[in-house]
């Protein structure tokens, strides 16, 4: 026997009693939430808007993070145990209860206490574009810690957000960083984009050529995603 829709499980067992072949070993609810993409459609069911690309990007980023397996870790890095809970009770009410994550006890990953420059120097540049029509600072160092913790990861940013694609992304930096986001003229891609600012900020410019347009690595920078 298998669960049809393990999301609505609340670990009671009774089908586990009432199964006439026996065949059936029950798991906890709570470790069936934790199991790979549970995680991140146990987020969603408790979202205050499960169509905003930020509930989105911030669903992806939590989730892969609680999806490798470690619920004794801090998923966002930069956010301590107390703003970790304030977002998931402002964008996900519940979900923190529904995933039995031991904030208490959390700490952060020895990968993302390596690269915490890298992620603050990041939540500089994004926060000093923020729009403060947008939201408040508390919102906006959520959302802001949350990027640049997707930075670290290897794919493309708006997957490693699991954003549909990259229009979601675009429209979380328009709504969130308006300033930002205008400086794109060309399309380059997010990632790269945001490490670009910080070179030129910095005055640390690495490439070689002479414009992006005669540039051999056009095609890392820019192109379909």
């Amino acid at each position: 026997m298998t669960i049809a829709h393990r999301e609505y499980c609340i670990g009671c067992t009774a089908c586990a009693k009432i199964c006439p072949n026996k065949c059936y070993t029950h798991a906890p609810a709570e470790v069936l939430e934790r199991t790979p993409m549970d995680s991140h459609r146990t987020l969603m069911r408790h979202a205050v808007d499960a169509n905003d690309s930020t509930v989105l990007a911030l669903a992806g980023i939590l989730s892969s993070a609680l999806d490798e397996g470690d619920v004794h870790a801090l998923p966002i890095t930069g956010l301590d145990a107390n703003e970790t809970r304030w977002l998931l009770a402002h964008w996900f009410p519940g979900a923190d209860d529904a995933l039995s994550l031991q904030l208490n006890r959390a700490t952060t990953t020895s990968q993302d206490q390596t690269r915490y420059d890298e992620v603050e120097d990041l939540v500089t540049l994004l926060e000093a574009h923020a729009d403060p029509r947008a939201g408040t600072p508390n919102e906006v160092r959520c959302v802001s810690h949350a990027l640049a913790s997707a930075c670290l990861k290897d794919k493309h940013l708006w997957q490693n957000l699991r954003l549909p694609s990259r229009v979601e992304l675009s429209e979380l930096l328009k709504y969130w960083f308006p300033l930002l986001a205008e400086k794109n003229v060309h399309g380059m891609k997010w990632k790269k984009f945001l490490y670009k600012q910080l070179c030129e900020r910095d005055a640390l410019y690495v490439c070689r050529a002479p414009s992006c347009s005669v540039c051999p690595s056009f095609g890392d920078c820019f192109g379909p995603e």
